[in-house]
């Protein structure tokens, strides 16, 4: 990675909290250091000073987390790094974000393996993250939980395995495939086309398109949770597999 460059330069500086239709937004092709709006070469990947978050949404996409940060006022750097991630699949969330987009959450999934992305956060930075995935309400649209050790199995770039690491998991749990198995997450536009498609109420609730689904969602904080209901009364919903894992 070029020393110095911007978001702008790498084609990360995507914030789907604005442009809902670009979630979850560009992820670094290689471990880096967020720092502002530049992405910085990292000198080591395991900091055992911070916390790290298995991120499998637009955490990882270096212009969302920034903007998360500056909204706090937040501006101490951000390690982020490149992964192999077994045992834990990418689903879609079975909540209609306040945002304008469905969300992905992760799923317990023995034979996946992706390359996703960890985060290492210091406590005030945690907070924030926290924050914005609702994890400190009790209602609250995502729970951060200790991912199990081994069913999942984190192994960074230069071998390393990770004895530790969280992920925000759905409260509400995940959509399914029509079989009754978790669904992956296609990218935005075509999962709100696919959603659309199969409901006419949805239709009826966010319009024909994409473009309307973002536009009325950011608008009305109501309208997302009737959406939310809908998945729920349609039998949309199934679990993540990973609600063991919640505190009590």
């Amino acid at each position: 990675m070029e020393a110095g460059a911007t978001l702008e330069e790498l084609g990360l500086a995507d914030v789907p909290r604005e442009v809902p239709l670009a979630y979850p937004g560009a992820w670094p092709r290689e471990s880096g250091l967020l720092a502002g709006d530049r992405m910085l070469p990292l000198d080591r990947l395991v900091h055992p000073d911070r916390t790290p978050v298995l991120c499998v949404g637009s955490n990882a996409c270096p212009g969302q987390l920034r903007h998360k940060m500056d909204t706090f006022g937040i501006t101490a750097p951000v390690p982020m790094v490149r992964c192999r991630v077994t045992g834990l699949g990418v689903g879609v969330s079975a909540h209609i974000s306040r945002m304008g987009y469905v969300s992905a959450a992760p799923v317990h999934c023995p034979s996946a393996v992706r390359e996703l992305v960890v985060i290492w956060l210091d406590a005030r930075q945690l907070a924030v993250i926290d924050a914005s995935e609702g994890a400190t309400l009790p209602d609250g649209n995502f729970v951060r939980v200790r991912l199990p050790v081994p069913d999942v199995r984190i192994e960074l770039e230069d071998g390393t395995v990770l004895p530790e690491a969280f992920a925000y998991a759905n409260r509400r749990g995940v959509l399914h495939d029509g079989d009754g198995l978790p669904r992956e997450h296609p990218g935005q536009r075509a999962l709100i086309t696919e959603l659309l498609l199969a409901s006419a109420e949805l239709r009826r609730l966010f319009g024909d398109t994409p473009e309307e689904f973002c536009a009325r969602a950011r608008a009305d904080a109501h309208l997302c949770v009737r959406g939310t209901r809908l998945f729920a009364q349609e039998d949309r919903m199934t679990r993540s597999g990973l609600e063991h894992l919640f505190a009590p």
